[in-house]
C-alpha cells in the first residue's frame, strides 16, 4: 500500500483538486484506491457526497492520528490524503503516514514563503526515514503563457526538494466538475486537463517505483 499525502498548510493551493483527481486517475488506471479527507472542512467528503454512486471511496480522518488509523483499514493499492490547511498536528500525522508528500504551490511569492514550515517538517521526516519517504513540489493553478511559472521554479529550487515537471493549470473545468462530484477525467477524458492529471500520476508513479 502506497500513501501519497497532498499537503500545503496555506489554503487555496489546489490540494483537494489534485487529491481527488489523482485518486480518480489511479482508479481509472486499475488501482484500488482510498481517498482520506483530513481537512475538518470536509471538501473531499462534500465532493463525494454530491453523487450517491460515487466511484471513489472517501473517509474522513481529521484527527492527528492518521498514521495510526491507516493501519486499521483494509489494504489498498493507494491511499491519497487530502491535507488540512493551517493544522501542524494533522500535517505531521499525514507526513508520518506517507510514502510520498506532494506539495502543491501556486505561482505566487506568498505561497512560496508559506511552504517553509511544511518543508522543514518534510525534510525532518526524510532524514528520519533515511530517505524512504519522498517529497516533491508541483506547481498548481499555473496560468498558461505567463513567465511567473518559471520564476516560481527558480524560487522553489532554494528549498532543496524536487519539483515535478508536470504543472496543474488554472482551468474552469476543475471547479465545475467538482461541483458535480466528478473529475475532468470523466467529463473530458481526452482534454488537456485530463492529460495533465495523467501526466502527474505517471511522474509520481515513476518516482515511487
Amino acid at each position: 500500500m502506497r500513501v501519497i499525502a497532498v499537503l500545503n498548510q496555506k489554503g487555496g493551493a489546489g490540494k483537494t483538486t489534485i487529491a481527488t483527481h489523482l485518486a480518480r486517475a489511479m482508479q481509472l488506471a486499475g488501482s484500488d484506491v482510498l481517498l482520506v479527507d483530513s481537512d475538518p472542512q470536509g471538501s473531499a467528503r462534500d465532493w463525494a457526497a454530491v453523487r450517491e454512486d460515487h466511484p471513489v471511496p472517501v473517509v474522513g480522518i481529521d484527527r492527528p492520528t492518521i498514521d495510526r488509523d491507516l493501519k486499521s483499514i483494509a489494504r489498498k493499492d493507494y491511499v491519497v490524503i487530502d491535507g488540512a490547511p493551517q493544522a501542524a498536528d494533522l500535517a505531521v500525522s499525514a507526513i508520518k503516514a506517507a510514502d510520498f508528500v506532494l506539495i502543491p504551490v501556486q505561482p505566487s511569492p506568498y505561497d512560496i514563503w508559506a511552504t517553509s514550515d511544511l518543508v522543514d517538517l518534510v525534510k525532518q521526516r526524510i532524514e528520519l526515514t533515511d530517505g524512504k519517504m519522498q517529497a516533491a513540489f508541483v506547481v498548481s493553478r499555473a496560468i498558461k503563457n505567463t513567465r511567473i511559472g518559471d520564476e516560481v521554479i527558480g524560487a522553489l529550487e532554494g528549498y532543496g526538494l524536487p519539483i515535478l515537471k508536470t504543472r496543474i493549470t488554472q482551468r474552469v473545468s476543475y471547479p465545475s466538475t467538482a461541483a458535480s462530484g466528478t473529475t475532468v477525467l470523466d467529463t473530458e477524458p481526452n482534454g488537456d486537463a485530463a492529460n495533465e492529471v495523467r501526466a502527474l500520476l505517471e511522474e509520481l508513479t515513476q518516482k515511487l517505483n
